[in-house]
Protein backbone atom coordinates (compact mmCIF):
# COMPACT_ATOMS: atom_id res chain seq x y z
CA UNK A 1 0.00 0.00 0.00
CA UNK A 2 1.06 3.32 -1.08
CA UNK A 3 1.60 5.79 1.88
CA UNK A 4 -1.03 8.14 2.10
CA UNK A 5 0.24 11.52 2.45
CA UNK A 6 -2.77 14.03 3.35
CA UNK A 7 -5.27 13.64 5.98
CA UNK A 8 -8.11 15.64 7.23
CA UNK A 9 -8.63 17.49 10.24
CA UNK A 10 -11.01 20.81 11.31
CA UNK A 11 -9.60 24.78 11.26
CA UNK A 12 -11.90 25.77 13.90
CA UNK A 13 -13.99 25.13 16.69
CA UNK A 14 -17.50 24.31 17.11
CA UNK A 15 -20.49 23.07 18.81
CA UNK A 16 -23.43 20.69 18.49
CA UNK A 17 -26.65 20.13 20.48
CA UNK A 18 -28.28 17.14 21.11
CA UNK A 19 -31.29 16.61 24.04
CA UNK A 20 -32.46 13.13 25.30
CA UNK A 21 -35.32 12.89 27.99
CA UNK A 22 -34.25 16.69 29.67
CA UNK A 23 -30.54 16.02 29.75
CA UNK A 24 -28.26 18.22 27.67
CA UNK A 25 -25.54 17.06 25.99
CA UNK A 26 -22.93 19.85 23.87
CA UNK A 27 -19.75 18.59 22.26
CA UNK A 28 -17.61 20.77 21.56
CA UNK A 29 -14.72 20.23 18.75
CA UNK A 30 -11.24 22.07 18.93
CA UNK A 31 -8.57 21.28 16.68
CA UNK A 32 -5.10 20.42 18.47
CA UNK A 33 -1.78 19.18 17.84
CA UNK A 34 -0.58 18.28 21.60
CA UNK A 35 -2.56 16.12 24.16
CA UNK A 36 -1.05 18.63 26.60
CA UNK A 37 -3.52 21.32 25.59
CA UNK A 38 -6.59 18.91 26.29
CA UNK A 39 -6.24 19.82 30.27
CA UNK A 40 -6.64 23.84 29.87
CA UNK A 41 -9.94 23.48 27.19
CA UNK A 42 -11.25 20.89 29.78
CA UNK A 43 -10.71 23.38 32.71
CA UNK A 44 -12.31 26.08 30.81
CA UNK A 45 -15.54 24.39 29.85
CA UNK A 46 -15.99 23.01 33.72
CA UNK A 47 -15.51 27.07 34.20
CA UNK A 48 -17.79 27.38 31.40
CA UNK A 49 -20.33 24.97 32.87
CA UNK A 50 -20.37 24.98 36.59
CA UNK A 51 -23.82 22.88 36.97
CA UNK A 52 -22.67 20.07 33.98
CA UNK A 53 -22.70 16.92 35.72
CA UNK A 54 -20.18 15.16 33.15
CA UNK A 55 -17.24 16.30 30.84
CA UNK A 56 -16.66 13.38 28.53
CA UNK A 57 -13.80 13.42 25.57
CA UNK A 58 -11.65 11.35 22.87
CA UNK A 59 -9.07 12.86 20.77
CA UNK A 60 -7.00 11.65 17.78
CA UNK A 61 -3.14 13.18 16.99
CA UNK A 62 -1.06 13.15 14.33
CA UNK A 63 -1.12 12.81 10.74
CA UNK A 64 -1.01 8.57 10.27
CA UNK A 65 -4.25 8.91 12.58
CA UNK A 66 -2.49 6.50 15.29
CA UNK A 67 -3.06 8.49 18.63
CA UNK A 68 -6.06 8.62 20.27
CA UNK A 69 -7.23 8.57 24.17
CA UNK A 70 -10.60 9.15 25.32
CA UNK A 71 -12.17 9.31 29.05
CA UNK A 72 -16.01 8.72 30.11
CA UNK A 73 -15.57 11.15 33.34
CA UNK A 74 -17.58 9.18 35.70
CA UNK A 75 -20.17 7.81 32.99
CA UNK A 76 -20.99 3.72 32.67
CA UNK A 77 -17.18 2.61 30.94
CA UNK A 78 -17.89 2.33 27.17
CA UNK A 79 -20.78 4.80 27.03
CA UNK A 80 -18.77 8.23 26.38
CA UNK A 81 -15.40 8.35 25.35
CA UNK A 82 -15.76 4.83 23.03
CA UNK A 83 -18.94 6.41 20.81
CA UNK A 84 -17.12 10.08 20.24
CA UNK A 85 -13.76 8.69 19.10
CA UNK A 86 -15.96 5.82 17.04
CA UNK A 87 -17.42 8.81 15.53
CA UNK A 88 -14.26 10.67 14.78
CA UNK A 89 -13.12 7.43 13.14
CA UNK A 90 -15.98 7.25 11.04
CA UNK A 91 -15.66 10.80 9.77
CA UNK A 92 -11.82 9.54 9.28
CA UNK A 93 -10.33 13.25 10.88
CA UNK A 94 -7.45 13.59 13.12
CA UNK A 95 -6.11 16.32 15.07
CA UNK A 96 -9.20 16.52 16.79
CA UNK A 97 -10.35 16.68 20.32
CA UNK A 98 -14.18 16.14 20.75
CA UNK A 99 -15.49 17.30 24.71
CA UNK A 100 -19.02 16.58 25.60
CA UNK A 101 -20.33 18.72 28.46
CA UNK A 102 -23.45 16.54 29.85
CA UNK A 103 -26.45 18.42 31.99
CA UNK A 104 -28.18 15.56 33.66
CA UNK A 105 -32.17 16.15 33.14
CA UNK A 106 -33.10 13.63 36.19
CA UNK A 107 -34.05 10.52 34.04
CA UNK A 108 -31.53 7.76 33.65
CA UNK A 109 -31.17 7.18 29.66
CA UNK A 110 -29.63 3.66 30.20
CA UNK A 111 -26.44 2.69 27.84
CA UNK A 112 -27.54 2.13 24.81
CA UNK A 113 -29.41 6.10 25.45
CA UNK A 114 -26.17 7.21 26.37
CA UNK A 115 -23.78 5.43 24.12
CA UNK A 116 -26.51 7.03 20.93
CA UNK A 117 -26.57 10.85 23.38
CA UNK A 118 -22.60 11.20 22.84
CA UNK A 119 -22.86 10.14 19.44
CA UNK A 120 -25.68 12.38 18.04
CA UNK A 121 -23.76 15.26 19.88
CA UNK A 122 -20.41 14.58 18.37
CA UNK A 123 -22.14 13.98 14.88
CA UNK A 124 -23.92 17.37 15.13
CA UNK A 125 -20.62 19.33 16.36
CA UNK A 126 -18.41 17.66 13.53
CA UNK A 127 -21.25 18.52 10.68
CA UNK A 128 -21.12 22.43 11.89
CA UNK A 129 -17.00 22.07 11.12
CA UNK A 130 -15.37 23.07 8.24
CA UNK A 131 -13.42 19.88 7.38
CA UNK A 132 -10.53 20.16 5.55
CA UNK A 133 -7.40 18.34 3.74
CA UNK A 134 -4.30 18.72 4.50
CA UNK A 135 -1.19 17.02 3.43
CA UNK A 136 1.74 15.54 5.51
CA UNK A 137 4.85 17.62 5.26
CA UNK A 138 8.24 16.94 6.30
CA UNK A 139 10.50 19.75 8.08
CA UNK A 140 13.67 20.05 7.29
CA UNK A 141 16.45 23.22 8.26
CA UNK A 142 19.11 23.75 6.07
CA UNK A 143 22.26 25.29 6.64
CA UNK A 144 24.72 26.94 4.10
CA UNK A 145 27.56 29.84 3.58
CA UNK A 146 26.31 32.81 1.53
CA UNK A 147 27.60 31.79 -1.93
CA UNK A 148 25.31 29.15 -1.98
CA UNK A 149 22.01 31.03 -1.34
CA UNK A 150 20.95 30.99 -5.38
CA UNK A 151 21.54 27.66 -5.43
CA UNK A 152 19.19 26.90 -2.32
CA UNK A 153 16.58 29.68 -3.53
CA UNK A 154 16.50 28.41 -6.95
CA UNK A 155 15.74 24.78 -5.67
CA UNK A 156 12.59 26.27 -3.26
CA UNK A 157 11.65 28.24 -6.21
CA UNK A 158 11.22 25.19 -8.64
CA UNK A 159 9.81 22.72 -6.14
CA UNK A 160 7.19 25.73 -4.31
CA UNK A 161 8.76 25.30 -1.88
CA UNK A 162 7.14 26.76 1.78
CA UNK A 163 9.60 28.27 3.99
CA UNK A 164 8.83 28.43 7.10
CA UNK A 165 11.84 30.93 8.69
CA UNK A 166 15.32 32.04 7.22
CA UNK A 167 18.52 33.45 8.45
CA UNK A 168 20.69 35.16 5.90
CA UNK A 169 24.10 36.49 7.32
CA UNK A 170 27.46 34.96 6.27
CA UNK A 171 26.30 31.41 7.42
CA UNK A 172 22.88 31.08 6.84
CA UNK A 173 20.05 28.10 7.50
CA UNK A 174 16.60 27.97 6.11
CA UNK A 175 13.55 25.95 7.49
CA UNK A 176 11.22 24.54 4.95
CA UNK A 177 8.38 22.12 4.82
CA UNK A 178 7.93 19.34 1.93
CA UNK A 179 4.80 17.18 0.73
CA UNK A 180 6.05 13.77 2.06
CA UNK A 181 5.15 12.79 -1.66
CA UNK A 182 7.94 14.86 -3.43
CA UNK A 183 10.52 14.66 -0.32
CA UNK A 184 12.69 12.14 -2.64
CA UNK A 185 12.58 14.62 -5.27
CA UNK A 186 13.42 17.60 -2.90
CA UNK A 187 16.31 15.93 -1.33
CA UNK A 188 18.25 14.70 -4.55
CA UNK A 189 18.29 17.98 -5.64
CA UNK A 190 19.40 19.42 -2.47
CA UNK A 191 22.29 17.50 -2.07
CA UNK A 192 23.52 18.19 -5.71
CA UNK A 193 24.41 21.37 -3.65
CA UNK A 194 27.84 20.98 -2.17
CA UNK A 195 28.44 21.74 1.26
CA UNK A 196 24.74 22.34 2.12
CA UNK A 197 24.20 20.54 5.70
CA UNK A 198 20.64 18.97 5.82
CA UNK A 199 18.97 17.95 9.25
CA UNK A 200 15.61 16.76 9.24
CA UNK A 201 13.19 18.16 12.49
CA UNK A 202 10.12 16.08 12.56
CA UNK A 203 6.57 15.50 10.30
CA UNK A 204 3.54 17.83 10.09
Amino acid sequence: MLFNDTYQTITQTSEGIFRDKGSKFIAYTYPIKLEADVKEIITKLRTEHPKARHFCWALRLSPDRNVFKLNDDGEPSGTAGRPILNTLLSADVTNILVVVVRYFGGTLLGVPGLINAYKNATVEALNASEIITKTVNDVYELEFDYLMMNDVMRTMKEEQLNIIQQNFDTYCSLTFEVRKANLNLVIKKLDKIEGLKITYLGTI
